[in-house]
């Protein structure tokens, strides 16, 4: 019996939504094209985001940053260093995949409503390989930096060495100054970006929701430090209450809140919207991660490029450094889980005395 996203996925076909990429060429693996009406409909999806985060609030405004941005920017940033993800290899069929993932998706189908598995909790040793079927024969893990590496100029050279964008947010992180004077804005206030990012993913699939190059609908906020634990919450809610206001089923929604051992370099506390696709091992997948960021990132803009990136207050006679709680939205995986969260069959007799589904 065909998963709910299979069928998904061939429904998107045949109705001009969704069409592998270079299908005619044998296509590229978890790399997707939008026909007649996914495209539209991924209009309207970030037109109802930039309305809702943007346009509708006089407390953000707007940005588009570029795709490649100089290379110190990822120095600073630590996603040269840090961005990484643990993959193991399979010593039989030696394909390669990430252990958080394996780990996570075995904790969660072997959970109960009375016991539940830590995913740093499970072995190796017990997880069956996707590809092979063989059990618990991998190697040691080793990091994988998941940066996609590009090179400008006419010689593949170290100086022409850059990396497309894994996030937008560093885009916003570095126009601060500019979006501050420009925009005459003083904390709170956002920033909002809407584009295309990439990430070297070793597991892509489950139809468009992790690929290789995707669309982030992200927004930076900046706020006054001691107020970021009430704003973290307040687009908590907000964003929540956004996809229920659009449809989306509240009941295929939920709340994780990511363990401290399991945060990224820069985040105090991030929590994510999960919607309910039905995924094998775990049904789960992240919509949208909401983020308090803290100060990290303009700390270390403003350590690595010698520009003074905090925030005079007049009316408190005070400096600071603004921390960030960053909602940030994928695009293409708000697009599945409307399709989804829309699917339903119904069944009807046929000539032949039988019942068809549709």
């Amino acid at each position: 019996m065909a998963s709910i996203i299979d069928t998904v996925a061939n429904l998107a076909k045949r109705r001009g939504l969704v069409f592998q990429s270079g299908e005619i060429y044998g296509g590229t693996k978890s790399a997707w094209d939008y026909g007649p009406l996914g495209v539209e409909l991924k209009e309207n999806i970030k037109k109802q985001w930039w309305r809702s985060v943007v346009t509708s609030r006089d407390d953000v405004v707007g940005l588009d940053s570029a795709i490649i941005l100089p290379r110190q920017v990822w120095v600073a940033s630590g996603h040269v260093e840090v961005f990484n993800d643990p993959l193991v290899e399979c010593l039989n069929c030696h394909k390669r995949h990430r252990q958080d993932h394996m780990q996570e998706a075995y904790a969660e189908k072997k959970s109960t409503r009375d016991t539940v598995i830590d995913p740093d909790s499970v072995s190796m040793d017990e997880i069956v390989c996707p590809d092979c079927g063989t059990k618990g024969q991998w190697t040691e893990p080793r990091d994988f930096n998941m940066m996609l590496k590009t090179y400008l100029g006419p010689i593949e050279s170290e100086d022409g060495l850059h990396y497309l964008r894994p996030e937008t947010a560093q885009g916003i992180f570095v126009n601060f100054a500019n979006v501050v004077t420009t925009a005459r804005k003083k904390p709170p206030f956002g920033i909002g970006q809407i584009g295309k990012s990439f990430r070297n993913e070793i597991t892509p699939g489950n139809f468009i929701f992790r690929t290789r190059e995707f669309e982030q609908m992200e927004m930076e906020f900046f706020v006054e430090p001691s107020t970021a634990p009430e704003w973290h919450k307040y687009w908590i809610e907000t964003r929540l209450q956004w996809y229920v206001d659009l449809g989306i089923d509240r009941d295929n929604l939920r709340l994780y809140d990511h363990p401290k051992e399991k945060l990224s370099h820069y985040s105090d506390g991030t929590v994510d919207i999960e919607y309910k696709f039905g995924f094998a091992g775990n049904p789960w997948g992240e919509l949208e991660g909401i983020a308090n960021r803290t100060n990290f990132d303009l700390s270390t803009h403003a350590k690595h490029s010698g520009v003074d990136l905090s925030f005079y207050d007049q009316a408190g006679d005070t400096r600071y450094v603004p921390y960030v709680i960053e909602p940030a939205a994928g695009l293409t995986r708000s697009l599945m889980a409307f399709l989804v969260d829309a699917y339903t069959e119904d069944e009807a007799p046929n000539a032949k005395g039988g019942v068809d589904k549709r």
